[in-house]
């Protein structure tokens, strides 16, 4: 139970914030590696990371340090000049990817948003009549809340408050080769798929699906387009979802992990691609500016230094191994799915009691995927210990079913 002064700036929040969101009823103060504590000083064990994107958890050795040296030079500067940490954090993040070109958002949707006027684009520049200018997205995708990335998220509910949206974007059947193939036409100029479906409940994209596009933009000459936003930075294992498939996007987009709480966002492009917009095209006032920069930076820089995707392989299976023997016991979970540390528990009933309690009773931090999935996004360093609390403290939750 909430004390006087946390229950007066849940009081005041609801006073002064506009209403988007039905937030749960705590307010935290700071965290500490793997963990938060609320402004009561109650410990609570974050298997949440911010929605995938406190990869490092808190307070990693190093991350901090990085921030405060580029405070004490200066936060921005504008796109008009050049600046050392955006010059070594895309040389990072190029190396990782094996991308070609990035260009540096303050977003995850922003970084869609560029890659699909890199689409649009590079269809425009080729085509005499500009009559190509269809994307196919997904069913049960979510690629972001501004009008463009709505106009791809395969979800009505979200999309239909905000028609009419964005024209010329029609839906195939995730993981369907067929219904995508069925969907091109002289119209298209992109297709955009995420490697492994966060929002939409934790469905990896086959890898034969994957090529089967690859095939298509190849023949086709159109633009493919992977959102790594949530998937990637090391939350499959891979650095990127798609790697562990070998079928390389012309445009991918990044952000959540790489800036491990600083915003920050990437489109990158290869090939075809890397020449489609021109100066002019696009731009971004506060977006590869060297604070957001030095903290990118510096998360790459701990990646490799401290072999986190090695930590993600091994506390993946040890974590997915732990939610298969809770499927043994409890008759309500149906299925225990993804890959690395994004993974996603289906019940055949509301998910919604087991996030409630386990906030609540047990001080774990658990966020869903639709309505009967539990989502599984911890940050990537956290140790067999934490993993193990975890489950004991979800196998407590499932008594709320």
């Amino acid at each position: 139970m909430a004390n006087l002064e946390m229950k007066q700036a849940i009081s005041n929040a609801e006073q002064v914030l506009y209403k988007t969101y039905n937030r749960y009823q705590v307010v935290f103060d700071h965290g500490n590696g793997v963990y938060l504590y609320d402004t009561d000083g109650t410990e609570y064990l974050d298997f949440f990371a911010g929605i995938a994107v406190n990869g490092l958890g808190y307070h990693y050795p190093g991350y901090d340090e990085a921030l405060k040296a580029q405070v004490d030079k200066f936060l921005h500067i504008s796109n008009y000049f050049y600046n050392e940490p955006s010059i070594s954090a895309g040389e990072k993040l190029l190396k990782i990817s094996g991308m070609e070109k990035v260009f540096f958002t303050n977003s995850g949707t922003e970084a869609v948003e560029g890659a699909l006027k890199i689409a649009r684009r590079y269809a425009w520049n080729k085509n005499k009549d500009h009559s190509a200018f269809e994307i196919i997205a997904m069913d049960h995708s979510f690629h972001g809340r501004s009008m463009g990335a709505l106009s791809v998220t395969g979800k009505q509910a979200y999309r239909e408050p905000f028609e009419p949206l964005i024209p010329g974007v029609v839906f195939a059947e995730y993981n369907n080769l067929e219904s995508v193939k069925a969907l091109v036409s002289e119209k298209t100029c992109g297709i955009i798929v995420e490697p492994v479906q966060g929002e939409g409940g934790i469905y990896p994209a086959d890898d034969e699906f994957l090529k089967g596009l690859r095939e298509i933009a190849d023949e086709k000459d159109l633009i493919l387009i992977f959102d790594e936003i949530q998937c990637g930075m090391g939350r499959t294992g891979e650095y990127f979802a798609w790697q562990k498939s070998g079928v390389k996007p012309d445009v991918m987009t990044v952000a959540k992990a790489l800036g491990n709480g600083v915003p920050i966002g990437a489109f990158l492009s290869q090939g075809k691609a890397n020449t489609a917009m021109q100066p002019g095209d696009h731009g971004t006032t506060y977006g590869g500016n060297p604070f957001v920069c030095a903290a990118a930076d510096a998360v790459l820089t701990i990646f490799e230094k401290d072999h986190i995707l090695d930590n993600v392989k091994e506390m993946g299976e040890y974590v997915k191994q732990g939610l298969l023997k809770l499927k043994e016991i409890c008759p309500h979970i149906k299925d225990v799915r993804g890959r690395g540390l994004m993974l996603g528990v289906e019940f055949d009933v509301p998910v919604s009691p087991i996030i409630a309690k386990a906030l609540a009773e047990e001080h774990i931090v658990l966020i869903n995927a639709g309505e009967k999935i539990l989502r599984i996004i911890p940050p990537l360093v956290i140790t067999k210990a934490d993993a193990d609390l975890a489950m004991k403290k979800l196998e407590s939750c499932l008594s709320a079913l």
